[in-house]
């Protein structure tokens, strides 16, 4: 039987509620800002964001993410919302690689978003309010990866913004650890031709990934800024970007017809992939690595992975600003 519970927390200035359920076979956390009519619900298994709504003119709830809210399966095309990826991005070359000389095994996007995450509780952050879970050593195989390495992951609403915080703690005595991660969330549109994406200016480098893996191909694009440079008929294929010099990084994803508009604020992130396979949505994805080579490297020499030293900490974090524009 389905079940809810409710409890409130409160900052100095704003009021937020925090209620569990259990919902198609899925444990679930909704943290609501009650005051500023912001959502967000969070799934257990993965830790994935599956709503990220406001408040909208007729006091329903309106939603940003690709099938935002729905935990059924579909009967075609991506089933997710917003895949959190680690500890590998992407694809692993046939599915394993070696991590200083030890075989790792893996899927698509890593194992994070297969495990029950622990939820860990939420907390008040300033003038918002938090959601927090963890995944810890003895969550996962050491085929899946051989070190004992943390994660937590926070989602925060505050200031009318999402921050989603990666927090991973190395409790290998003398070993350095390497890991990528990121989120991989599709932003809902009417249909595949009515988004639109607004880069800003800088110097990118493209990553080429035929057959989903990177070839030794780059391009370097000197961007002036505005609609993104690419046909959305390359998207499939996904288009991996390196933000080499680019200032003020703030991207912009549009929907004319439906109002939706959501502005990310990738300070500090290395990397970003944009992908759609031709459905009503358009992932902006934040990475903190890049996916495999054809001529697969050694995991701790993936281009673009992390290094955490022995006993550290490494923290990345990037926002999401969602707004209900005028549809007139």
């Amino acid at each position: 039987m389905p079940w809810l519970q409710r409890a409130y927390v409160y900052t100095t200035t704003m009021k937020f509620s925090h209620s569990e359920e259990e919902r198609e076979g899925k444990h679930v956390d909704t943290l609501t800002d009650e005051e500023n009519g912001m959502r967000i619900v969070v799934s257990r298994l993965g830790a994935e964001l599956v709503s990220l709504a406001r408040v909208n003119e007729s006091g329903g709830w309106s939603g940003f993410l690709y099938r935002d809210n729905d935990l059924s399966a579909p009967s075609q095309g991506w089933a997710n919302h917003a895949t959190v990826m680690g500890y590998y991005l992407h694809r692993l070359k046939d599915g394993r690689s070696l991590y200083r000389g030890r075989e790792i095994k893996g899927g698509n996007h890593g194992f994070l978003r297969t495990k029950t995450w622990h939820f860990a509780g939420t907390s008040l952050q300033g003038s918002g309010a938090s959601l927090q879970y963890r995944i810890t050593p003895n969550d996962f195989s050491a085929d899946e990866y051989p070190l004992k390495v943390s994660v937590t992951l926070t989602y925060t609403i505050d200031a009318n913004k999402m921050v989603t915080l990666f927090e991973f703690r190395n409790e290998e005595p003398e070993l350095d650890a390497h890991v990528s991660f990121g989120l991989h969330p599709g932003f809902a549109a009417t249909s595949f031709d009515t988004f639109h994406l607004q880069m800003p200016r800088g110097l990118y480098r493209r990553h080429f990934s035929p057959d989903n893996y990177r070839s030794e191909q780059t391009r370097d694009i000197e961007f002036a800024g505005g609609e993104m440079p690419f046909s959305r008929m390359e998207l499939p294929g996904s288009i991996i970007l390196e933000l080499l010099d680019v200032g003020r990084r703030q991207f912009s994803f549009v929907d004319p017809p439906s109002g939706r508009w959501v502005t990310l604020d990738l300070m500090g992130v290395p990397y970003v992939t944009l992908w759609s396979d031709g459905g009503a949505f358009l992932c902006i994805e934040p990475c903190w690595g890049l996916t495999d080579h054809h001529q697969q490297r050694a995991f701790e020499d993936k281009e673009g992975i992390q290094t955490i030293a022995s006993g550290g900490v490494l923290r990345a974090s990037f926002s999401m600003d969602p707004e209900l524009a005028s549809c007139d």
